[in-house]
């Protein structure tokens, strides 16, 4: 272990580690679009920046790709970095107006308007909230192993969604890219008997139907691909069983063993 400090403050830390981990770890709030722990670092958003004070290359950097070394000092709220946050938060606030998340964190920095041209699209499938981070593209690729979506175009014509604007038949339905999204840009909804990812050029992925009670639950390729990870006894016992059935049979497997009278799955 190492010690680094953030803002005066002295954190513990392991050689090598994010300082964005470390100093949310310490409650130290670093503001961040494009940053998501199961993914690597990616610098993207640039809102994460902080000033290296000592201990390091001193200057501006991301926190998202710093590395911790011992006797690293930062800032995360120098004069220069509120500077530079206030304009990065313009540009957002001009690329993506309508989302909450953007219009919230800018007003935490005292910003309200923008000089720049507002980018206002109609009927934009990403809803006119997406900046770009590059999250939903990177969770689909590189965590779902699917690759169903992303970037299309240079430049200020570029944009996110599946090839050629069409269905794809390779999206799982999971949802991870709009999980992960950190402006509410992806919009999907479930119309029986698919689920529609409206963001991605309407893809419609199958539902599975409940076994128990009969209710649509979750989309059929993304259960099915989960499953196949599964010990195959209890992949079985509930493959077929939606969220509320699957914790009501496992309830009541763990009253019978309990009283040492087990009974196969109903």
């Amino acid at each position: 272990m190492i010690q680094v400090i953030i803002d005066g403050k002295t954190c513990a830390a392991e050689e090598g580690e994010i300082l964005l981990a470390v100093a949310r770890r310490n409650g130290i709030d670093i503001p961040s679009f494009c940053y998501e722990e199961a993914l690597a670092p990616y610098g993207a958003c640039r809102m994460c920046l902080v000033e290296v004070v000592k201990g390091g290359r001193e200057g501006i950097t991301t926190s998202c790709t710093l590395q911790v070394t011992e006797g690293l000092d930062v800032l995360t709220e120098s004069p220069e970095i509120i500077r530079l946050r206030k304009a990065l938060l313009e540009l957002y606030l001009a690329q993506a107006p309508r989302s909450e998340s953007i219009r919230a964190l800018a007003a935490r920095y005292g910003v309200t308007r923008t000089r720049f041209t507002k980018k206002t699209v109609r009927d934009d499938p990403l809803q006119n909230r997406c900046i770009l981070c590059g999250l939903c593209v990177r969770v689909c690729r590189d965590v779902m192993g699917v690759g169903a979506i992303n970037y299309i175009g240079r430049g200020q014509f570029t944009e996110i969604n599946t090839p050629f604007f069409e269905e794809n038949e390779t999206c799982q339905g999971c949802g991870a890219c709009a999980e992960v999204c950190p402006t509410g840009a992806i919009a999907i909804e479930d119309i029986a008997p698919n689920r529609i990812m409206k963001s991605w050029s309407g893809t419609k992925v199958p539902l599975k139907t409940c076994q128990s009670c009969g209710r649509y639950f979750a989309p059929s390729p993304f259960v099915d691909n989960t499953l196949e990870k599964l010990d195959t006894a209890l992949k079985a016992a509930l493959q077929d069983l939606c969220p509320d059935c699957k914790r009501k049979e496992m309830t009541r497997q763990a009253i019978l063993l309990s009283t040492g009278t087990p009974l196969p799955m109903k």
